[in-house]
């Protein structure tokens, strides 16, 4: 299992090749507001985990278990600013929000997390109802 760190090079390097269709060590430093020696140290770690394959000069590609692993970080990562936003969060407040929480949850949490909002999904009543209950709490106060 990748660490936090581990995840946040993963998740990034992802979206690069995405995005771009390459990832190289510059795009990832400034991504991360780190430094290029401290991407080239964790791309080797990830190359000996087998999570992307890195040829010095060349770049790297992600392998399919760096695939699958980055996939489900994005994943997390958009569901968890959806669910944010979706209970009322202050959009300036969610990227940092879910930078600071999205490496203490469990996976179990996490499916928990988007069975409810897809429970809020199928009935925009539902999710009326929540923020009826948190208007009246903060009323209250």
């Amino acid at each position: 299992m990748p660490t936090p760190s581990m995840e946040d090079y993963l998740e990034r390097i992802y979206k690069l090749i995405d995005e771009k269709g390459y990832a190289r060590v510059s795009d990832i430093a400034e991504g991360l507001e780190v430094h290029p020696s401290s991407v080239t140290k964790m791309i080797q770690k990830l190359d000996k985990d087998e999570y992307l394959i890195y040829e010095k000069y060349r770049g790297l590609v992600l392998t399919s278990k760096g695939k699958k692993m980055g996939k489900r970080l994005m994943e997390r990562h958009h569901l968890l600013e959806e669910f944010l936003e979706m209970i009322g969060v202050q959009d300036e407040n969610i990227y940092k929000d879910v930078e600071g929480i999205e490496h203490h949850l469990s996976w179990d949490s996490i499916m928990r997390i988007e069975t409810l909002v897809e429970y809020f999904k199928r009935d925009e009543n539902r999710l009326q109802d929540l923020r009826d209950v948190h208007n009246e709490l903060v009323n209250e106060s």
